[in-house]
């Protein structure tokens, strides 16, 4: 069911215990969702924690404590997820039917949760986060700044995608005089490299591919990359955007192989294709110039079928 920002508020002002999760796989929005919204509630006298089904990269620390201990909640709440299997496969046996309230911003939302406060037009899901963190009457603290900034300013790139509206560009403002650290923010998110990370993207650029007559580009990631990199997953996200910024592609694609032999698939576009689209024809879903899904098969069967539904989208 999805409910407004009013009933939102007054089912977390009448509950307590909230378990909060962030999808697998965790970026600054997810996660900025979760710490801000944790930190609201504790300072509200409610108990509050945030659990993630993956490890959490060391660089998002300054935002806050993700709990790592096994605990058990009354009330589970859902921020920036989706789908109920995005929390990863454990998090989602134990707690995809049980999640009270989901807040989201993807379109794609499949209604799994009890209630759902979803709004498809915000840039970023810490936007929905502080418009209720305000209406809770909570105080903007510095965490919660950075928080909020770090969601914001990850989920537009930095500020540059087309998803940015004045609503976002506000809150940032609103975020930095509540002193959020912006520049220190935005260097790590976008200018810090690991030394795994650079050599992970050196293998990258080697396997990409181009098809369509160069309208889409393709990176596939393997398990041996990883291991040759002595990267993980976690480092993967910076990598999504390099095949859509080659002059000329429409369609960026970048596939990177899980430990159990699937491929994870991120799909970035340029105006005029809607990414999201092509990927729930594979079962995922996400944004229009950002989306994801998984497929089965070797790394070749893998491009061949996501190659397919871009050639059937575009009408190659």
């Amino acid at each position: 069911m999805i409910i407004d920002l009013i009933a939102a508020v007054e089912f977390l002002k009448n509950n307590d215990d909230f378990l909060i999760l962030t999808h697998a796989h965790p970026d600054g929005d997810t996660l900025g969702c979760g710490l801000a919204l944790c930190e609201a509630l504790n300072s509200l006298g409610k108990k509050a924690v945030v659990r993630c089904g993956d490890s959490v990269p060391s660089k998002y620390a300054y935002m806050g404590r993700v709990c790592t201990e096994d605990v058990e909640c009354e009330n589970i709440i859902a921020v920036d997820v989706a789908d109920a299997k995005l929390l990863g496969k454990a998090f989602e046996e134990r707690f995809g039917g049980r999640v009270k309230l989901c807040i989201d911003h993807h379109g794609s939302n499949r209604l799994y949760a009890e209630k759902t406060l979803l709004d498809p037009t915000a840039a970023a899901a810490c936007e929905i986060i502080l418009e209720l963190i305000r209406a809770l009457g909570a105080e903007e603290t510095k965490t919660i700044a950075d928080c909020i900034f770090t969601g914001l300013s990850t989920d537009t790139g930095c500020f540059r995608y087309s998803n940015v509206t004045p609503r976002t560009l506000r809150m940032a403002a609103d975020m930095i005089e509540k002193g959020a650290e912006h520049s220190k923010i935005n260097t790590i998110m976008f200018e810090t490299k690991t030394r795994t990370y650079v050599a992970l993207e050196r293998l990258a650029l080697e396997s990409i591919k181009m098809y369509l007559d160069g309208r889409c580009a393709f990176i596939t990631i393997t398990q041996e990359m990883f291991n040759a990199s002595g990267s993980d997953e976690s480092e993967v996200d910076a990598i999504a955007a390099i095949p859509r910024q080659i002059e000329g592609v429409q369609v960026g694609v970048t596939m990177r192989e899980k430990p159990d032999g699937t491929f994870k698939v991120s799909m970035r576009s340029h105006e005029g294709v809607d990414v999201s689209s092509i990927c729930a024809m594979m079962g995922g879903g996400g944004h229009p110039r950002a989306a994801g899904c998984t497929v089965n098969g070797s790394a070749e069967t893998a491009r061949e079928l996501v190659v397919s539904y871009i050639t059937k989208y575009l009408n190659f």
